[in-house]
């Protein structure tokens, strides 16, 4: 049954929580983003909410202030003493319930409890990485989920790998809600036009680094013949997309003009217009060796865009309208099948494609009804959906 919580009722009165939420920091990224929308959805329900970081990186900074959420970043280069400060911060804190994102914040905060806390701590997994599995510290954490009330990932295959971690983890603990989408703001526009410039304008927003699979669609761009390089252009957003580049992206760019790839894509950094952009494109794309649950599929759906993505993940069930769609992060030949299959769809084809999208959407990342999940676990011990 779907909880909707204003100030939750408990036992017989209006109780407003003292919420932190717990993270890294606030760059640029898809589960930052997803933290904040719950955040600004808590504060609109009434209850009091404040950010915990690490590294003070305030691209959405701006977003909290004008929320009234206040920011703490607590700045400590020595692990040691950086999980002590955070510690001695979330104990003096007196707050009712602790919500953190990523594995080094989840761990602070398990670790923040002993040896007893009064705060309720969900804690959220989000990237279904297969290194995981093989990393002795990232498998260690997982360990530590037995002092979190429970454990939420936004994936099927995220879970299923922190229970193949931790086989002995009550099921019960553990829960899948996906990504919470705002439809006012993540929406398509009337003015859209597909292939405004007699080209397939592909959009990319995600950070320049290894698992984002930059190399592969590279490769998979020089596989396309002399005619279908001229049918798409694309425009990749995010982390490095201005100097000075890591050297993963340098060696790309060197790819880039060796193969005569300028004039197909390009790079820009983050930014706060992205919506506009995933609006006016005619497809996004996602090339991840490994995802939990993409915020930009997510929200592309929501604008009724076509996705080309990877088949990882829960996205070929999400995506399943037109699996041609879909491609083998590990092969430069099927992400070029899935671009050549893309750019030669009629116009109506990439209209229906994103429709379905965004009925799916619409059914599966309504706002309110993750928020309402998030502070049924926030508040009870029991199984509330």
């Amino acid at each position: 049954m779907l909880l909707t919580i204003l100030c939750s009722n408990i036992n017989g009165f209006n109780y407003v929580m003292k919420i932190l939420c717990v993270i890294d920091s606030l760059r640029f990224g898809g589960t930052q983003q997803q933290l904040i929308v719950l955040a600004v959805g808590f504060k609109e329900k009434g209850h009091i909410v404040s950010f915990l970081t690490y590294h003070h990186i305030p691209f959405f900074n701006a977003i909290l202030e004008k929320a009234g959420i206040l920011v703490t970043c607590i700045q400590e280069p020595n692990y040691l003493k950086r999980l002590w400060k955070m510690r001695h911060f979330i104990r003096n804190g007196n707050y009712d319930s602790v919500l953190s994102f990523l594995e080094a914040a989840n761990f602070i905060c398990e670790v923040s409890g002993f040896p007893t806390r009064k705060w309720k701590l969900v804690i959220g997994e989000r990237s279904a990485n297969p290194y995981i599995l093989k990393s002795f510290k990232l498998f260690i954490y997982r360990w530590f989920h037995f002092y979190a009330d429970y454990i939420v990932s936004n994936s099927n295959s995220n879970i299923q790998i922190v229970q193949k971690i931790n086989p002995i983890l009550s099921k019960a603990k553990c829960k899948i809600i996906y990504n919470a989408i705002d439809f006012n703001r993540w929406k398509p526009i009337s003015e859209y036009t597909p292939r405004k410039n007699a080209k397939t304008k592909l959009i990319v927003a995600a950070r320049q680094s290894y698992e984002k699979n930059l190399n592969g669609l590279i490769e998979a761009l020089n596989l396309l013949s002399v005619e279908d390089r001229d049918k798409i252009i694309i425009e990749w957003y995010g982390d490095t997309g201005l100097e000075p580049f890591n050297t993963p992206t340098l060696e790309s760019r060197k790819k880039i003009k060796k193969y005569n790839l300028e004039n197909i894509i390009s790079f820009y950094p983050a930014t706060h217009e992205i919506t506009k952009i995933i609006q006016e494109a005619d497809a996004i794309g996602l090339f991840s060796f490994y995802e939990g649950l993409p915020n930009i599929v997510c929200e592309a759906m929501a604008c009724a865009k076509p996705v080309i993505c990877s088949h990882v993940s829960d996205l070929p069930e999400l995506l399943s309208s037109d699996i041609n769609l879909l491609c083998d992060p590990f092969s430069p030949k099927s992400i070029k099948q899935s671009i050549c299959y893309l750019i030669n769809l009629s116009k109506d084809q990439l209209l229906n494609i994103g429709l379905i999208n965004k009925r799916i959407a619409m059914e599966k990342f309504i706002k309110e009804v993750i928020i309402s999940k998030y502070l049924s676990l926030l508040i009870n011990n029991n199984n509330s959906f």
